[in-house]
C-alpha cells in the first residue's frame, strides 16, 4: 500500500520541524513512523474479532519522547545495548564513548540515534530513513552513514533492512526498540506466551553487563517451550534477581549473517495477537519492561512495570571488549547489514 504523506508532529528544541509518516496494509493494519529517532509511533492491528487495537507502547507528544529515557520504538545506536565502563580498544586505539548508565554505555549514549532527526523519504511502498553519524559522535570513531528501509507487508510484517558504511573502523550495532503490549485493554505483558529459539542466554553482573554464557536448561530463561512471562517472574533465579526481571541477551539458534530464521513468537491469549520475528543478527535482548513506572503514556495514566515487552536484535552487549570483537566492527570499504522482520497476526 501507498505511504502516506508527510504531516506535522512537534519540533526539536532548536525550531527545526518534526513529521509523521503512515503505512498501511491490506489487513486493515496501520503503522505511524516519525522521523525523530525513525520511531515506531503506533501500531495499530486487528485482534482475532477484528477490532484494532496499539500493539505498541507509545508517548503523547514529541517533547515526551525528547525527554524519555526509555527509547521507546527508537532506532538505537550507534551500539545498541551496553559497553562496560564506556571504553573499548580498537586496532590499539583507546576510547572513551558516553556513560549514560550508571558508569557503562547504553544505547548510543547522550544524544544518540534515538534523539536524531532523520532524512526520510517515501520509495514506491517503503520509507527510507537516513541519517549521518559524524566523527566523534558521542566518542565513536568514524563517519557512519546509515540507511533504513520499512516496508508494511500485507501478511502483518514490518521489514526494517539496514545498511551502513564509515570512513574508519568503527564498532556498530543498531537495533529498533519498540514496547509490544499485544492486547490493548490490559496494562501489563505478565500473560504473554513467549517462545525464543535459543539454548544459551549471556548471564549478566549487576552492571547488566554479559560476564559469560549460561544454558538456559533448569533456569527461568528457558522458553524453548513457550510459557508466560508471568510466571517465570516469580522464579528465585539469581539473573532475575540482578535487575528485577529479563534483561538479557540470548544467543540465537541457527546461521548469522545473510539468512533470516525465526528467533522467538509471542502470543497474547485473550485478543488472539500474535508476535513473530525473524532476524540475520546474533543477539536477541529479552527485556520485561520491570522498569517502565512512570513513563508517560498516550493517555493520562503513566505506565506501570512490565506494561510491555522488548525484543531487540542486535550484536552481543558489550561484544566489542570480548573476544569475539572483531564481528562487531564497521571497517571502510564494507558495508554492514541487518535485517530483522516483526509480523503481528492472530492465532
Amino acid at each position: 500500500m501507498p505511504v502516506s504523506n508527510a504531516t506535522a508532529w512537534g519540533q526539536l528544541p532548536d525550531g527545526r520541524p518534526l513529521h509523521r509518516w503512515t503505512l498501511r496494509n491490506a489487513s486493515d493494519a496501520q503503522i505511524d513512523i516519525t522521523d525523530l529517532g525513525s520511531t515506531l509511533l503506533s501500531w495499530q492491528s486487528p485482534d482475532r474479532q477484528g477490532r484494532r487495537g496499539d500493539v505498541l507502547l507509545g508517548h503523547a507528544t514529541a517533547q515526551q519522547y525528547l525527554d524519555s529515557n526509555a527509547y521507546m520504538g527508537a532506532i538505537v545506536g550507534r551500539w545498541a545495548n551496553r559497553i562496560r565502563g564506556g571504553r573499548f580498544r580498537l586496532d590499539g586505539i583507546d576510547y572513551k564513548v558516553d556513560r549514560n548508565d550508571g558508569g557503562n554505555h547504553l544505547h548510543g549514549g547522550q544524544d544518540g540515534f534515538h534523539l536524531q532527526r532523520w532524512d526520510v523519504e517515501a520509495d514506491g511502498e517503503s520509507l527510507v530513513m537516513r541519517l549521518v553519524s559524524p566523527e566523534g559522535d558521542g566518542g565513536f570513531p568514524g563517519e557512519v552513514h546509515v540507511e533504513l528501509r520499512c516496508r508494511f507487508d500485507d501478511d502483518g510484517t514490518l521489514d526494517l533492512q539496514y545498511e551502513a558504511t564509515s570512513d574508519a573502523p568503527t564498532p556498530l550495532s543498531l537495533t529498533a526498540h519498540p514496547y509490544f503490549n499485544l492486547n490493548d485493554r490490559r496494562p501489563d505483558i505478565r500473560d504473554h506466551v513467549i517462545r525464543i529459539d535459543a539454548d544459551e542466554f549471556l548471564a549478566i553482573d549487576a552492571g547488566a553487563i554479559p560476564v559469560g554464557r549460561q544454558h538456559v536448561a533448569g533456569t527461568a530463561f528457558d522458553f524453548r517451550d513457550a510459557a508466560p512471562i508471568g510466571s517465570r517472574l516469580h522464579w528465585p533465579d539469581p539473573q532475575l534477581r540482578l535487575v528485577g526481571g529479563f534483561d538479557h541477551c540470548y544467543i540465537a539458534r541457527g546461521p548469522t549473517g545473510s539468512s533470516l530464521r525465526t528467533v522467538a513468537m509471542v502470543a497474547e491469549p485473550s485478543s488472539g495477537r500474535r508476535l513473530t520475528i525473524e532476524t540475520d543478527r546474533p543477539g536477541l535482548q529479552f527485556y520485561s519492561g520491570q522498569k517502565l513506572t512512570g513513563q508517560p503514556s498516550r493517555d493520562a495514566e503513566p505506565y506501570g512495570p512490565f506494561a510491555g515487552f522488548a525484543l531487540e536484535t542486535q550484536a552481543f552487549p558489550d561484544q566489542i571488549n570480548s573476544p569475539e570483537s572483531e564481528g562487531a566492527i564497521l571497517r571502510p570499504g564494507v558495508t554492514w547489514r541487518q535485517h530483522t522482520r516483526y509480523r503481528v497476526d492472530t492465532a
